[in-house]
C-alpha cells in the first residue's frame, strides 16, 4: 500500500494536472480519446478484476469460473479511489492496465478516468444481461448518460458504523466530535463522502454548498485530527480498526457493517440523523485490458438476477439488478427486507447524492482535504 504522503502527493498531482508536478502523466496524447473494447469470440483464458473488499462471496467466484471456463483472479486492492488511481495511473497513461480487465471505482472516479482517456467504451452486444436487467433508476446517470463505459457493481450509503456496546448513543455525525469518543473515531479518506456528511451535520444543503461551506467542514476535521478526537482517515481498512477494538464509531459504508457484524454482532450501520450520502461503484474496462471477452462474460454473469441475488445476500449493498428482490423473497432471505439492499424513499428521505466540490474551487478544496489527511 502506498504511504499516505505518497497517496496525497499523487492524488494532488492528478487533481492539479500532473505536468505541474514535473511529470506528463496527465493522459499523454490520449486525453479524450475513445476506443471500444471489442469482443472477439468466446470468453476464455484468465481474467483479473480489481475491486473493493467485502463485495463478493466465494461461491459466486467459483461458479463463474466453472460456468465460463475463465480463470478468475479477483484482487481486493481498491481501498480508496485516489489511492487506487495513483497506483495504476503510471500504467494507464502508457495504455496498459497492469493485467486488469475490470476495475471497480466510484461514479466520479469513473468519469475522471474516462475523460483522461484511460477507459474504453463497452461493446454492448457482449453484455445483454446488463442492458436488459440494469435497474431503471441507474440507466442514465449524469456522469455517463448512455452507460457507454460504466456498469454499476453495487450502490451504497455512507453513514455511521458503530460498536453499539461502546458507542450506543452515536446517532449523528456531530456525535463523532463528542470528547468522550476521543481517539476512538475514524473518518473516510474519500472527500465526497466525509466532507458532505460533516456539512450536513452543520445544516448545509450539500447539493448547493459553496467553497466556503466545503472548506469550513474541512477546517472542522482538521481541528479534530489535531486534537486527537479523530484517530485517523481510512479507506476500507477501517474494518481492521474495528476488529482490533481501536475504534468505537466511524464514517463508513453500509454493507461493510453487515460483514463486520458476522464477527462482532455489536457492530452495525446507522443512518445519521442528518441523512446519508448515496453513491454507486462501477465496473469499467481500462485501456490495455488483456481479455475484454472474459470481462464481458463476468459482467453478464453478475447481471443475471439469480447470480446477483447470491451476491446481494452476501454483501448487503444496494443491488443494481432488476428482479433480485423477488428472488430473495422466494428464498426467504432477510436481505429482501433490508433497507441497506432495497432502500425505500422514506429511509433515504434525508440522503444526498455524492456531490462534487464547486468546479472553480475544486483543486483548492481537494488540496485542503489532502493536507488534513497527511498533516500538511
Amino acid at each position: 500500500m502506498l504511504s499516505k504522503l505518497m497517496v496525497a502527493i499523487l492524488a494532488l498531482c492528478a487533481t492539479l494536472g500532473l505536468a505541474a508536478c514535473g511529470s506528463d502523466l496527465g493522459g499523454g496524447g490520449r486525453e479524450g480519446d475513445v476506443t471500444v473494447a471489442e469482443a472477439e469470440g468466446k470468453a476464455s483464458g484468465d481474467l483479473t478484476v480489481s475491486n473493493w473488499p467485502l463485495y463478493i462471496d466465494e461461491k459466486t467466484k467459483g461458479e463463474f469460473e466453472q460456468e465460463s471456463g475463465v480463470k478468475l483472479e479477483y484482487i481486493e486492492d481498491v481501498n480508496d479511489n485516489n489511492e487506487f488511481f495513483s497506483k495504476l495511473q503510471p500504467n494507464l497513461q502508457e495504455g496498459e492496465s497492469a493485467g486488469r480487465s475490470i476495475m471497480v471505482v466510484t461514479d466520479w472516479m469513473a468519469k475522471k478516468m474516462y475523460d483522461l482517456g484511460y477507459l474504453q467504451e463497452f461493446d454492448k452486444e457482449a453484455i445483454p444481461n446488463v442492458t436488459e436487467n440494469l435497474a431503471p433508476t441507474l440507466e442514465s446517470p449524469s456522469f455517463d448518460p448512455d452507460r457507454a463505459f460504466s456498469a454499476p457493481w453495487q450502490g451504497g450509503m455512507t453513514g455511521l458504523i458503530v460498536n453499539k456496546a461502546e458507542a450506543p448513543d452515536v446517532e449523528s455525525i456531530n456525535d463523532l466530535f463528542d470528547p468522550k469518543y476521543k481517539g476512538k473515531v475514524t473518518v473516510l479518506t474519500e472527500l465526497r463522502d466525509t466532507v458532505p456528511l460533516v456539512m450536513k451535520a452543520d445544516g448545509v444543503d450539500v447539493e448547493n454548498a459553496t467553497a466556503e461551506d466545503w472548506n469550513a467542514a474541512i477546517d472542522r476535521l482538521s481541528e479534530a485530527i489535531k486534537s486527537g478526537q479523530i484517530r485517523d482517515f481510512t479507506g476500507n481498512d477501517y474494518a481492521d480498526d474495528f476488529a482490533r477494538g481501536d475504534v468505537s464509531a466511524a464514517i463508513g459504508w453500509s454493507g461493510d457493517a453487515v460483514q463486520l457484524s458476522a464477527d462482532d454482532p455489536d457492530i452495525e450501520w446507522r443512518m445519521p440523523t442528518e441523512g446519508c450520502i448515496q453513491w454507486s461503484d462501477n465496473m469499467v474496462i481500462p485501456v490495455g485490458a488483456p481479455n475484454p471477452e472474459a470481462a464481458y462474460a463476468f459482467m453478464d454473469y453478475v447481471y443475471d438476477p439469480e447470480n446477483q441475488a447470491q451476491i446481494a445476500d452476501y454483501n448487503y449493498y444496494v443491488t443494481p439488478v432488476d428482479g433480485v428482490q423477488e428472488i430473495l423473497e422466494k428464498q426467504g432471505s432477510d436481505a429482501a427486507k433490508s433497507d441497506l439492499v432495497f432502500p425505500s424513499e422514506e429511509f433515504t428521505a434525508d440522503c444526498s447524492s455524492q456531490p462534487d466540490p464547486p468546479e472553480a474551487d475544486a483543486k483548492e478544496i481537494e488540496q485542503n482535504f489532502q493536507n488534513v489527511i497527511t498533516g500538511g
